[in-house]
């Protein structure tokens, strides 16, 4: 099972900044457990949609070059308030600076523009495949574009 925890892109300057959004509802399943009288996202997810955010900054910026991008390290993540079912939390991540395959990013998370959520996050890239990329890399970009056109449909406009 593969979560999706951004549910739109709303601005993308590649090579710079992305800012997306999370309406969390109270159908989300994993709020049942966490915790039943006082439902909140955990903060594991809020992290998750950190990453998730600043994934899509990487792949618009490179034409969707790599398969695989995950999260490498994240520093100095603060956590401020509690998100809740009915909020939104909007994720704003900039690109710091770039290293070879490391992408370094100021990332922070605000419902209704008070801070939730902040951090550091350093992401890494690559295919499979290597330099030559596999079935399984193409696969996987195909993938990731259909995804971002429905995360981001602004982006078939441009």
């Amino acid at each position: 099972m593969r979560f999706t925890l951004i549910d739109r892109i709303t601005d993308l300057v590649p090579g710079e900044r992305i800012v997306a959004t999370k309406c969390l509802s109270l159908a989300e399943e994993y709020l049942q457990d966490h915790f039943p009288l006082f439902p909140v996202m955990p903060g594991v997810l809020m992290l998750e949609a950190m990453t998730q955010t600043s994934a899509w900054l990487i792949r618009a910026s490179e034409d969707f070059m790599h398969s695989v991008v995950i999260l490498h390290e994240a520093r100095n993540v603060k956590y401020a308030d509690f998100v809740e079912p009915g909020e939104v939390l909007t994720v704003t991540s900039e690109l710091v600076k770039q290293e070879g395959r490391l992408t370094t990013f100021k990332v922070k998370g605000t419902v209704a523009g008070n801070p939730a959520v902040s951090a550091k996050l350093v992401l890494d890239r690559y295919n499979l495949g290597g330099d030559e990329k596999s079935s399984s890399d193409r696969h996987a970009i195909v993938n990731s574009r259909e995804l971002f056109d429905l995360l981001y449909p602004e982006a078939s406009r441009v």
